[in-house]
């Protein structure tokens, strides 16, 4: 896979706060990859950087395989803050601006305003939209131009319920057309739900980094039951990594120390003379992994 994005050791400091460091990550073309932590954590600052905003005060980045350039970043599409238009134009006017100080077309303003569901809405004046609407607005204008990479700062920040499902299916529709989302988020659910790849911050300080699915593959426990409910219970002590076990309604749940694979579980009880009736992994959430992490971490 083409590496777009390549993170090497960069640090920032405001005063005596550390706001990022040593941070370290790569991202892949056609990536959805979210920057996750809590308010604090870095992720606004890392962005910053990375879109030439503010400098680093040590490591360095490159963009597509060379150094950040005035080129590299018309590649890029972004937003990092509130979004920001004439109140008293509508959103053709508003779009036909921000294309005009990014140097793009206006051929693509249609587009875009109809994948972000505003097309309907495209001559309203900018007042007059919804926070949902606004901010829906700003994903279209960093749509402007084609980017090959989108950058997004806590997209669904403030929304309703439905601002959010409606902020996550455009990106959902913008990924599947190859473009590479770079998305920072304190909400573990959307990232949950949104991303393929994840990063987890801590005070700037990287405490994870892995394939989303992976993290969500993580079982540390086990459900189990069996006609032999007592021959069960004896056994299963002795599988490695065994830490304890809860009993209820005709279940046990068992927990490990460790990572297990429920085929080598069912082998070694079926070698102790135990039938299983009922096998089933008890999955760890991102938000529990995420929790795990930041109580694990001084």
């Amino acid at each position: 896979m083409e590496t777009i994005l390549n993170v090497d050791k960069i640090s920032k400091s405001f005063g005596r706060i550390k706001a990022v460091n040593q941070l370290s990550f790569e991202v892949m073309k056609g990536q959805v990859f979210g920057i996750l932590g809590p308010n604090g954590s870095g992720k606004t600052t890392t962005l910053s950087m990375l879109l030439d905003l503010i400098p680093p005060d040590n490591g360095q980045f490159s963009w597509f395989q060379q150094l950040p350039s005035k080129e590299s970043r018309k590649r890029i599409g972004s937003v990092i803050e509130s979004p920001n238009f004439f109140p008293y134009l509508d959103a053709v006017t508003n779009l036909k601006i921000v294309a005009d100080i990014k140097d793009k077309p206006y051929d693509d303003i249609d587009e875009v305003l109809q994948l972000a569901g505003l097309y309907e809405r495209r001559f309203s004046k900018f007042k007059t939209f919804s926070f949902g609407m606004r901010q829906r607005l700003a994903v279209a204008s960093a749509l402007l131009g084609k980017p090959e990479v989108l950058i997004l700062d806590e997209p669904t920040n403030g929304l309703d319920p439905q601002g959010i499902a409606q902020i996550r299916e455009i990106i959902a529709l913008v990924a599947s057309r190859g473009t590479t989302i770079l998305l920072a988020s304190h909400l573990l659910d959307e990232v949950q739900k949104i991303c393929s790849y994840v990063v987890v911050l801590r005070k700037g300080i990287m405490l994870f980094s892995g394939n989303v699915k992976e993290v969500l593959a993580v079982s540390d426990s086990v459900e189990l039951s069996a006609s032999d409910m007592p021959g069960l219970t004896a056994a299963i002590r002795e599988f490695p990594g065994f830490i304890s076990f809860n009993e209820a309604e005709g279940l046990i749940q068992v927990h490990f120390s460790m990572t297990v694979n429920t085929s080598e579980i069912n082998a070694f009880l079926y070698q102790k003379g135990i039938l299983l009736s009922h096998l089933a992994e008890k999955k760890r959430s991102l938000e529990q992994h995420f929790l795990e992490l930041l109580q694990d971490t001084p």
